[in-house]
């Protein structure tokens, strides 16, 4: 059998988008070919916005086995996993952190695989062979890879023992045969199930209704409006959101059947909407804004409809999008992530060890806490 052989490609638009998502898994709409090359068509991901492709491709002679975005990366921006003091404090120490080398979906802290490999490939040696684009280049101060699930995360582990490791917590739900969401709301305390149905019944006595459209129902009309919303989230906190129209308009155009607006409406106008995509298995809650203000609204169109989503379509877990302790209350559960860190240089390396160590002992009694906090009846 051939040995593998470790390829770059500087955008993904050299590879044919049936040859890369023919290795991806069907709950991982972040990353299809169609996603990624909708950030690199757009712009948002652009060696002139700090993002330098340098996708790794897996070959088996003629065969394409492997595929795994790769970015050179200029600044810690749209990561979501954050080390701008590890960058400061080596810079001022006379070191360069930048470029670094890192391996995410831009944009996106949502868990998921970040290595695609065919059948059969030993995933040690995938490892091997593409762990040198970062360990041999000079150039590049480190290597990072972000929200890969729990398995991608203990091969590399098992590849390359020496990869710092860094804990996290987001909030998931997940559906434990609830059946409805009548049925989900009969596993909270009743103090919960009367303020959630207390949430939702304010959302309707504003007036406002909830609409979900998928794929081509999500016509040119809604995305505009969508888009305008999504600036509005970013526009009050001082500055324009990293995605563009172009962005959308692309996933709209390509990859329709992942797509999930939740749109409310005020006397039948739009006034607010949550942008999801979704897998075979998985609800994605990623991008939200509103032109009112409403009690409960942003509850309302970014989690209870999403549960009530999922419910109805028989997926089984919801992440609903990173931060925020008060999904808690609402039956999101703290997930432990854990990132992987190359770091070239040992003085470095040393002083990111200890930190990580520090601060893992706080992210566990963290986790430790909020699960203490979720709601649910016992033994529900």
């Amino acid at each position: 059998m051939p040995s593998l052989v470790s390829q770059e490609v500087p955008a993904i638009e050299a590879l044919p988008a049936a040859d890369w998502n023919a290795l991806v898994d069907d709950d991982s709409p972040f990353l299809r070919h169609e996603f990624l090359h909708a950030l690199e068509a757009s712009g948002a991901v652009a060696p002139a916005s700090g993002w330098v492709p340098r996708h790794q491709t897996l070959w088996q002679g003629r065969r394409l086995v492997g595929v795994m975005p790769l970015y050179h990366k200029y600044h810690s921006l749209g990561e979501y996993v954050f080390d701008w003091a590890w960058a400061d404090a080596w810079e001022r120490a006379g070191g360069r952190y930048y470029p670094k080398a890192l391996t995410a979906v831009p944009f996106t802290p949502a868990p998921g695989p970040r290595l695609a490999l065919a059948p059969g490939i030993d995933p040690l040696a995938a490892r091997e062979a593409l762990a040198a684009a970062w360990e041999d280049d000079p150039a590049l101060s480190s290597w990072h890879l972000l929200f890969a699930t729990d398995a991608e995360v203990a091969d590399w582990q098992a590849a390359r023992p020496g990869l710092l490791a860094r804990h996290g917590v987001q909030f998931q739900w997940r559906d434990a045969g609830y059946g409805d969401f009548e049925g989900f709301l009969a596993a909270l305390t009743a103090k919960r199930r009367k303020a959630i149905r207390r949430e939702r019944r304010l959302v309707a006595d504003q007036g406002l209704t909830l609409h979900r459209l998928e794929g081509e129902a999500i016509d040119a009309a809604a995305l505009e409006h969508f888009f305008r919303c999504y600036e509005i989230t970013y526009l009050e906190r001082g500055r324009s959101g990293y995605l563009s129209l172009e962005f959308f308009r692309r996933l709209r155009a390509t990859l329709p059947e992942a797509l999930l607006l939740i749109q409310a409406r005020l006397e039948d106008k739009p006034v607010a909407a949550a942008l999801c995509l979704q897998g075979a298995r998985t609800l994605y809650g990623r991008y939200w804004g509103s032109e009112v203000v409403a009690d409960c609204l942003h509850f309302e169109a970014c989690y209870y409809q999403g549960i009530e989503h999922c419910l109805e379509r028989g997926l089984t877990t919801f992440d609903p999008g990173t931060q925020g302790e008060h999904k808690l209350s609402r039956g999101f559960a703290p997930r432990l992530l854990t990132s992987l860190h190359h770091i070239a240089d040992p003085r470095l390396r040393d002083a990111v060890a200890r930190f990580c160590a520090e601060e893992r002992e706080h992210v566990l009694a963290y986790r430790r806490a909020a699960e203490a906090a979720l709601p649910f009846r016992r033994g529900a």
